[in-house]
Order: C-alpha cells, then sequence, then structure tokens
C-alpha cells in the first residue's frame, strides 16, 4: 500500500517518470527473481547443515 502511495505521489509530480517506473517495475523484479530464488536456496543449505549439526544435541537434550 505504501509502495502505491509513493507512485500516485511520483505520478502527481512528476508523470512521465511514473509511468516509465510503472512500466520497468516487472522488468526489474523478472530480472531480480533468480537472485532471490538462489538466496533461498542458500538458506535452506545452511539451515540443513546447522540442523545436521545440531542434532546430536537435540537428542541428547530431549530425556
Amino acid at each position: 500500500m505504501l509502495s502505491f502511495l509513493l507512485w500516485c505521489i511520483l505520478f502527481i509530480l512528476c508523470w512521465p517518470l511514473a509511468i516509465i517506473a510503472l512500466f520497468l517495475y516487472p522488468i526489474v523484479w523478472l530480472l531480480l527473481l533468480p537472485f532471490r530464488l538462489l538466496g533461498f536456496a542458500v538458506d535452506l543449505s545452511f539451515d540443513l547443515v546447522r540442523n545436521i549439526f545440531m542434532l546430536p544435541f537435540t537428542l541428547v537434550g530431549r530425556r
């Protein structure tokens, strides 16, 4: 909602820039999508390694 309000303010102040931003936003989002997926995969990998190392401590802690 905040981004929409900021876009409306930009549209009032400088409408050509707002229209360009409206068309470029999906393109930029698609270009950044692989980096988001890579970050998600790396985060899951670190969680897996952490859980593998913490498994013995977790098993000992549950008596």
